[in-house]
């Protein structure tokens, strides 16, 4: 019988004798951090596992590197040590408690190998050809040895893999790794029988392909990925990723198909896609090649919602989903789907709070889900308390996610909201096309209040003596921040951000942004999107300074086609009735406007918060109430204030 909210994804497939209980696989993502022998620890395994029990049909391990000279970074599972199997054995066992597959992945840096991955001043990386990679290491041209020693450790790799109890391996043949590299025309250069030709080029992923299947026998998935197009000038495009799609064509069982390169970032937010390309952008390279191939073709990028999922599968795009980031988002959004729960579902807002924190803090991180890095001391669930009477003091994001959380936890819950929605400064965000996957957070929590039987006051400004007269055993301040109002003449005639919650902002046709930061940027491209003529003004030196880089090269490609005029270096010293006034490095200038808008940042609302402290015996201070932040700051202080209680 089919599942009657969504038939085709819940629908199991075999691949080479192997039933995977439905069409969602969790993409290859690998550890920001493991044990100092690079195998990997307890944290490791519960953040995956915690992924396999939410109901993806199998999880790939990512990173698994077949020898020593291709790692590209520190923190990578080494499949050339047999002393990896103790830990893979048990990640293996973790994944199949919840009926989960575990996959590994098999992968090579090639060229791209990162200079502190190794060691000694001689040290020299391999590739396709004779070269310099970026950070100025000596990369060397393959022998026939080599290729056969390295496709060689792939098998080697994947028996080990096999041994450990893995279900399926994935061999990493895209986005410009070695296999990548010598695939590309771009990349491999060489004259001889593994350059030139595309013929010529795959040769080496078929040799690879087929050490695999030697050491783990007919009966074994490999799923191999492959990008659709490299998505750069000189690369190959989706017409030769089709030949190459039918040499391994029978050869492996699951033909992933991504696309791009990783070593380009303009590439990387394609690959990865951001928050201003549409759902689904890569999907078409996937449904062109299973055209023309017999082998089951798995899509991804940035997919985030079991509706489109559910398209894809049933109009013969693809015939498995994979996803990476939306399973940090909601771990149990596949679960959720297939019981009809998808107003439940956190949606991934393609933020880059997870490559951020991944590359910066090594820590596996999420914007909305506290959770994510923390499975471990958070596995089995909430601790024991006693029942008490809690007030919640704003119905921001954190405000709104500690009050969940106390209330799931036996706790009687008031959240006190003086606007007449919940949702913070969010709300301001309701139309911006970019990020309805933001607002739409804010609405599954306000949901979730509800549902926790939150007592939910709208529209209420209460005040410290209301509080304190009400005898709440616990009152968690979430009072939010207040704008940075500049001090200059005619700043009266400035309007707040609050003025895009509606839907056709009354501002003008001239739009002048106060503060070239993350918000000011993105109010800017919005108001760009919808035919204003904006300007943005930013004293330092350049635009959006605080955003994740990832973000701003994104946010780059936009602002590179669109109209939008930046100023940076410039300072605002009036606001007239004909524009704005500013000092330059050149002189004066006068900026014509029709509005103003101020984007000049946020501090912390310290006058108000600090009139609820002493209003309880204990009184909890969450997200910008203590500094101005972002999200994820506020969601992951709100719930473990939330189980501080």
């Amino acid at each position: 019988m089919k599942n009657k909210y969504y038939p085709h994804l819940a629908s199991p497939i075999e691949i080479n004798g192997l039933t995977f209980k439905n069409r969602i696989f969790g993409a290859p993502m690998s550890n920001p951090e493991l044990d100092p022998d690079c195998h990997m620890r307890e944290e490791d395994i519960a953040f995956h596992a915690n992924r396999g029990k939410g109901g993806l049909a199998s999880v790939c391990i990512g990173l698994g590197i077949v020898e020593a000279v291709g790692r590209s970074h520190t923190k990578e599972v080494i499949l050339y040590d047999d002393m990896s199997l103790p830990s893979l054995k048990r990640m293996a066992n973790e994944f199949h408690k919840h009926n989960c597959m575990a996959t590994m992945e098999l992968a090579h840096g090639g060229k791209f190998g990162a200079a502190r991955s190794h060691s000694g001043a001689d040290y020299s990386l391999i590739g396709p050809n004779n070269e310099l990679n970026a950070q100025g290491v000596q990369v060397k041209a393959m022998t026939d040895e080599q290729i056969e020693a390295t496709a060689q450790a792939f098998g080697d790799a994947a028996k080990l893999v096999k041994e450990a109890g893995f279900d399926m391996v994935f061999i990493h043949g895209g986005h410009g790794w070695l296999l990548g590299q010598f695939a590309s025309p771009y990349f491999n250069k060489r004259t001889d029988k593994w350059g030139g030709s595309l013929e010529n080029r795959m040769r080496f992923s078929l040799l690879v392909i087929e050490k695999v299947r030697e050491a783990v026998g007919p009966n074994f998935p490999i799923e191999f990925r492959m990008s659709g197009s490299e998505l750069i000038p000189g690369g190959y495009d989706i017409e030769e990723a089709v030949e190459m799609a039918k040499m391994i064509d029978g050869k492996v069982d699951i033909i992933h198909v991504s696309a791009g390169i990783h070593e380009n970032d303009d590439v990387f937010v394609l690959t990865h896609p951001s928050m201003f390309v549409e759902h689904g952008v890569n999907v078409k390279y996937a449904a062109e090649i299973k055209k023309h191939v017999k082998t089951p073709v798995a899509t991804l990028g940035g997919l985030n919602d079991p509706d489109m999922m559910e398209e894809i599968i049933a109009s013969g795009k693809a015939d498995i989903i994979e996803v990476a980031r939306q399973s940090l988002a909601d771990p149990y959004f596949p679960e959720k789907a297939f019981c009809g729960k998808k107003d439940d579902i956190t949606k991934c807002c393609r933020c880059y709070t997870c490559f951020f924190n991944y590359l910066s803090n090594r820590n596996y991180c999420c914007a909305f889900n506290p959770v994510i890095g923390d499975e471990l001391e958070n596995k089995f669930g909430f601790p024991a308390t006693t029942p008490k009477k809690v007030a919640v003091i704003g119905g921001g994001p954190g405000g709104m996610e500690a009050a969940i959380t106390a209330a799931q936890r036996g706790h009687a819950v008031t959240l006190f909201e003086k606007r007449d929605v919940l949702g913070g400064q969010i709300v301001h965000e309701k139309h911006i096309p970019f990020k309805k996957d933001m607002y739409n957070f804010v609405e599954v929590l306000a949901k979730r209040c509800q549902e926790a039987g939150v007592d939910i006051r709208l529209n209420t400004e209460i005040t410290p003596e209301e509080v304190y007269e009400m005898n709440f055993d616990v009152v968690m301040s979430a009072v939010g921040a207040k704008p940075i109002i500049p001090n200059i003449p005619g700043i009266e005639k400035a309007k707040g951000l609050n003025v895009l919650e509606d839907e056709t902002p009354d501002l003008g046709q001239k739009v002048v942004i106060l503060g070239g930061g993350l918000v000011g940027s993105e109010v800017g491209i919005y108001l760009d999107m919808i035919g204003k003529d904006v300007t943005i003004l930013e004293m330092k030196d350049t635009w959006a300074a605080d955003a994740y880089w990832m973000h701003k090269v994104a946010m780059d490609q936009y602002m590179r086609k669109g109209t939008i005029d930046i100023k940076v270096n410039t300072k605002a010293i009036e606001i007239t009735d004909e524009g704005v006034v500013c000092e330059t490095a050149e002189g004066t200038i006068v900026v014509p406007a029709d509005s103003v808008l101020l984007a000049t940042g946020m501090k912390a609302n310290r006058e108000v918060a600090n009139e609820f402290l002493n209003t309880a015996p204990r009184v909890f201070e969450v997200g910008d109430a203590i500094k101005a932040g972002r999200v994820v700051e506020a969601v992951k202080v709100g719930y473990y204030r939330a189980m501080d209680i």
